[in-house]
């Protein structure tokens, strides 16, 4: 966020806001409420600075189809809030009057209006009111400046060395794709946070799918693929924070840097809560994680959907990036049109937010709609919660409704101590605790990072770079989610099944977490749990050709142990084991893992709990039915949770006729 002016008292502006309503039935007070429900003013904070302002209007009305209408009614409201009298000093700052121009139409159909100078939170707050009070407006809110989620990076001392053509880095350091099993980490930690994603590669590499990563966009390096790189987009149209020499939009998803140790930047985006850094590569950390990164080639980390490609799409730059800029991305990336850019050639199935800021959004909000948008053309949308260690409702995309929002775990399988929290929190994954046993302080641990190729470049990046680093936070989480669902859809394609919808990959997600071995505090939700990579890729399987068909069961093999299952208390999972006739017995179990399962059984038809044959329900995940002699048919065991449960075994076995 920018410096901004001094801070002013609200009194003046309130003052004229309130001499300035428009009478309508019902008095003012009627008016402002009918107002408020028209504008988001949650992301205005003392000390910022704001001079662009996103309006939607009425369908149907002048300004939604006339710039000209559109600038005449932001000046109105600015003549209505005060702003327009001549130049005056307050707090020993000039202060010039306020005028508007119209910048661009957005892809999901609001405006952008900016205005001739910043406004600080009281001048843009009494803007905003104003403006909502014009009845040809839906909605109006400030184009924020997002930036990437401010991630810890790990120290120098803990990352590897040198480039080394071997794979030791993948055991040495990616404890966060491993099965949550309690294996002892490359530090001696027992590891109860992976994600299990090493198993579902059996199953899926992400072939097929495309994952958008809007994000500072990606830098070449040894141990990436950046093969739509050149495919991407640079939506980012304000030169300084693009750092090229015009405003404009431009092809490419390149990171040209993002830096603020130098000036303008240095004294224009940092102050006590955003230091002078060097550029962060984000972006490239980032896509490494979820698929960029080449895997099995004899060399470095690994990524989670390698066969999937990853189209970096540059929304941050110097300082972040605004509101708007990046609402355009995401529905482009989905596919949807944008004008003045090319349509996108390679249409997201998966887009990665790990970005974002303060103050809410609800449904009318343009973030929200522009992940609307990219749900309707069948993009699942993922968000990182955030660093703040608050509750994500009181951050923005985190907040938008349809979006998948991530918190961060630890090697623990405890919520990292940064990572925001709450009820808008759909899934926990992840990101890294930071420090040993995931404290939230103490000595910095290898494994409290989650470590993929970067760049070494202070500002420019290095061409062909051969780094690796580590960094912490939900920024790192969401990757994690976001390949996962890209291996998902991928193990779809394979069965030739149609993609699962956003809803169907969400409740995959949520029906195959696992839950923590360290729980979170009851008034710091995490979702449904941590995702489970293996669990999810076979549950998308399973699960049927066609909207509100239940899944089938998952076959079982005579003997063969199925391990790793997993579930949300109340919901069940199918399987199914086909017994021959003469066999001599039959034992069905479940076993092992954590929480509460019960066991029904039914030949030749799904069971249920008011549905069975037998049924085997005790405390614990140890339930086990034995059948004498079985009629030959397809025995189904339906598992249901009585409690969340995760890491459980289920496994059919018949003693074969002679």
């Amino acid at each position: 966020m920018k410096k901004q002016l001094g801070v002013r008292t609200l009194l003046a502006a309130a003052v004229a806001m309130a001499c300035a309503l428009p009478a309508v039935a019902g008095g003012a007070a009627q008016a402002t409420a009918a107002a408020a429900a028209r504008f988001d003013v949650s992301g205005l904070r003392d000390g910022g600075s704001y001079d662009r302002f996103i309006v939607s209007y009425r369908d149907g009305s002048a300004p939604s189809v006339q710039r000209g209408a559109a600038v005449q009614s932001v000046g109105a409201a600015i003549d209505r809030a005060g702003l327009n009298a001549a130049t005056r000093t307050m707090a020993g700052t000039a202060l010039k009057s306020v005028s508007a121009s119209y910048q661009r139409k957005l892809a999901v159909g609001s405006d952008l209006i900016r205005t001739s100078r910043k406004l600080d939170r009281a001048e843009a707050a009494a803007l905003i009111e104003q403006i909502a009070a014009d009845p040809a407006v839906a909605y109006v809110e400030p184009d924020l400046m997002w930036q990437a989620v401010r991630d810890v990076r790990a120290p120098e001392s803990l990352a590897p060395a040198t480039f080394t053509p071997s794979d030791t880095y993948y055991a040495k350091y990616q404890w966060n794709l491993k099965a949550p099993d309690g294996t002892a980490t490359a530090a001696g930690v027992a590891n109860w946070g992976g994600s299990n994603v090493n198993n579902a590669w059996d199953l899926a590499d992400g072939n097929g799918i495309v994952i958008a990563v809007l994000d500072t966009g990606i830098t070449s390096h040894v141990d990436i693929d950046t093969s739509l790189a050149d495919a991407g987009y640079d939506f980012i149209v304000d030169a300084k924070v693009s750092g090229r020499e015009q405003d404009g939009r431009v092809p490419g998803g390149w990171d040209l840097g993002d830096w603020t140790t130098a000036e303008p930047w240095l004294s224009e985006c940092t102050d006590a809560t955003h230091p002078a850094e060097d550029s962060s590569w984000h972006g490239t950390h980032v896509a490494s994680t979820s698929g960029a990164e080449l895997t099995n080639n004899g060399a470095g980390m690994a990524g989670i959907a390698h066969g999937a490609k990853v189209l970096p799409v540059r929304v941050l730059g110097h300082c972040g990036g605004y509101n708007s800029d990046i609402n355009d991305a995401i529905v482009w990336a989905a596919g949807g049109s944008v004008d003045g850019v090319p349509a996108n050639t390679h249409p997201a199935q998966v887009i990665n937010l790990s970005l974002g800021g303060s103050g809410s959004c609800s449904a009318s909000s343009s973030a929200a709609k522009a992940i609307e948008k990219a749900r309707a053309l069948g993009a699942v949308v993922v968000v990182a919660a955030g660093n703040s260690n608050k509750d994500a409702a009181g951050h923005s995309p985190a907040s938008c409704p349809g979006a998948i929002t991530v918190a961060a775990t630890g090697v623990t399988s405890k919520r990292a101590y940064y990572s925001n929290y709450g009820n808008v929190v759909k899934i926990a994954a992840p990101g890294g605790g930071v420090y040993a046993n995931d404290g939230s302080s103490g000595a910095q641990a290898n494994d409290g990072f989650i470590w993929q190729a970067l760049n070494s470049g202070k500002t420019a990046p290095v061409a062909n770079d051969k780094s690796y680093g580590g960094m912490a936070g939900t920024s790192q989480a969401t990757p994690h989610v976001s390949g996962i669902v890209a291996l998902m859809q991928s193990a779809r394609l394979a069965a030739n099944l149609p993609l699962l919808s956003p809803d169907e990959v969400l409740d995959v997600l949520q029906s195959t977490a696992m839950a923590p071995k360290v729980a979170p505090a009851a008034d710091r939700p995490i979702g449904a749990g941590i995702v489970d990579a293996s669990a999810a890729v076979a549950r998308a399987v399973a699960g049927g050709g066609g909207p509100g068909e239940p899944p089938p069961a998952i076959e079982l093999g005579n003997g063969v142990a199925l391990a790793g299952q997993s579930g949300k208390a109340g919901a069940s999972t199918v399987y199914k084991l086909e017994v021959p006739a003469g066999a001599l017995g039959l034992s069905l179990r479940t076993m092992g893992g954590q929480g509460d399962v019960a066991l029904y059984v039914k030949r030749n038809a799904p069971a249920s709990a008011d549905s069975y044959d037998f049924k085997s329900v005790h405390p614990g995940n140890s339930e086990s039915v034995v059948i004498t002699r079985p009629a030959a048919g397809t025995y189904y065991l339906t598992v249901t949770g009585t409690a969340a449960w995760s890491g459980v075994t289920v496994l059919g076995n018949f003693t074969a006729p002679r």
